[in-house]
């Protein structure tokens, strides 16, 4: 009968309660258990299971450089981060708000670490995270233009509460480029939230996004009431 259960507990994906029940009859636990208790044991396991899954197809799907925690940032007193403000950041409720953040300072002092960190923590707490390299995307901006699949992949980017902009600035934007990144803070703007990571200053992206109009545009929609971490010093 327990060979049976099991066979259709696994055949029913019902893996967590898979595994739970093998374990608890293999260790003898299952006498342990009043029927109320060993259901108990078996849904908890089940929620846990497929929570954890869910987490880590998020955070797959969102396609970080590398892993990065919350728990692993250093807080140097020369690099200027602040422990409270990374702490709020954290819980993510900038996301709920719609609003950005802002992380600037020079190559290598950490800004695409805290940048992923964050992510992982709203894949954590159930955001639909996308984390690209700010140039990438746009040469794949291209190509979708070329080939029909770019109202596709803008559809994609909109559909993220959550989108990491990493490395932006590394080149000024051309005409293409500029319309593309246009776009997507349209899409976005009051309904979704950004992070965006620049070796630059904000006071910089001006001249690098180019065409005064829309650059005025692009950059009202980023930055009022963004929250801003300005790394200092090198890592």
């Amino acid at each position: 009968m327990n060979t049976s259960t099991l066979d259709k507990l696994r055949k029913m994906k019902f893996f967590g309660m898979f595994h739970a029940f093998k374990s608890s009859m293999e260790t003898g636990k299952t006498n342990d258990y009043t029927a109320d208790e060993l259901l108990a044991h078996l849904v908890d396991a089940e929620w846990d299971d497929r929570q954890n899954r869910r987490i880590e197809r998020t955070i797959l799907y969102a396609r970080f450089r590398y892993k990065a925690s919350i728990e692993d940032v250093h807080y140097h007193a020369d690099r200027s981060i602040d422990r409270n403000q990374i702490m709020r950041l954290a819980d993510c409720t900038f996301v709920d708000r719609f609003e950005n953040l802002l992380i600037t300072g020079s190559t290598g002092i950490g800004k695409s670490y805290i940048a992923s960190a964050v992510g992982y923590q709203a894949c954590v707490l159930g955001y639909r995270v996308l984390y690209t390299s700010t140039p990438k995307l746009f040469a794949k901006l291209k190509m979708a233009k070329a080939d029909g699949s770019y109202m596709k992949e803008l559809a994609k980017i909109e559909r993220q509460q959550l989108l990491i902009l990493d490395d932006f600035g590394i080149q000024p934007f051309d005409a293409q480029s500029r319309a593309a990144l246009m776009e997507i803070i349209e899409d976005r703007h009051g309904k979704t939230s950004l992070i965006i990571t620049s070796q630059l200053p904000v006071s910089k992206w001006f001249e690098v996004i180019g065409e005064k109009t829309i650059a005025d545009a692009i950059l009202d929609r980023i930055v009022h009431d963004a929250h801003r971490i300005e790394l200092k010093g090198n890592l």
